[in-house]
């Protein structure tokens, strides 16, 4: 199943820089971890801000919900959520006919 999903983020101000730091070092991780993995499909940064747009490639509703959970990050983030299903008018669709 593919997911959409919209993570905005919003680390505290006065988090002491070595717990942020550490926080970002292992969101990093866990990501590239999951991009190896073929879960994690893109990854796209929201332009100025703290934000990305990613797609999913997972089992069902349950994967994705244990892989944002799983997130470092996640106690800082909001999340948007939205299902894919592909597109007629998409050029790969066409082809396949």
């Amino acid at each position: 199943m593919l997911f959409a999903v919209r993570m905005d983020v919003d680390i505290p101000r006065d988090l002491a820089p070595k717990v942020r730091g550490d926080l970002v070092a292992r969101e990093k991780a866990y990501c590239q971890d999951l991009q190896t993995s073929g879960e994690w499909v893109h990854i796209w940064r929201c332009v100025g801000q703290y934000a990305n747009i990613s797609v999913f490639d997972v089992a069902d509703n349950e994967a994705l919900h244990r892989i944002l959970w799983g997130l470092p990050l996640f106690p800082y983030m909001r999340i948007k959520i939205t299902p894919l299903a592909q597109h007629p008018s998409d050029l790969a669709v066409e082809s396949e006919v």
